[in-house]
């Protein structure tokens, strides 16, 4: 069962891994990168951060979600981190998930800042606007105990 969807550059960091994790009760973490396959030694750094009894797997976006699609991870308390805001969108759309957290994206060029340290360029928040209209919650929350925030009254 998916417990959460997010959206965070930097994968698994304390932040997520112990927070987030123990919020959820989770057993298994999802790393959607179309990156981090080609970059063992960041796979290797990465999953230092990984909690005790968690396990940590690495697909990219296409093998996410056809896994999800299989159901090859509903036996799982599941939470999926993507790395990028159009990774994490495109899984949402093709596997039906209703709720989408934006919990740190890369700053840049182009991009604005919608909530604590989560920034997206003009064609990310198009596509987030997308979700919304589709029924899907899209919020920005870094923590657990930090109050969401509905991107319904920050995307405009």
């Amino acid at each position: 069962m998916i417990k959460l969807v997010r959206t965070d550059y930097r994968l698994l960091h304390g932040q997520v891994a112990f927070a987030w994790t123990a919020h959820l009760g989770i057993d298994c973490i999802l790393l959607v990168s179309d990156t981090l396959l080609d970059d063992p030694i960041r796979i290797s750094s990465i999953k230092l951060a990984k909690p005790p009894g968690v396990k940590v797997v690495v697909k990219n976006v296409e093998e996410s979600i056809q896994a999800i699609k299989s159901g090859t991870t509903d036996k799982y308390n599941l939470f999926v981190v993507c790395e990028t805001v159009n990774g994490a969108v495109r899984l949402v759309e093709e596997t039906g998930i209703q709720k989408l957290n934006l919990g740190g994206t890369k700053p840049g060029e182009g991009k604005r800042e919608i909530g604590p340290v989560v920034f997206v360029s003009l064609e990310e928040e198009e596509k987030l606007k997308h979700l919304q209209a589709q029924g899907v919650y899209v919020y920005v929350q870094g923590l657990p105990e930090v109050k969401e925030l509905d991107c319904k009254k920050i995307l405009k």
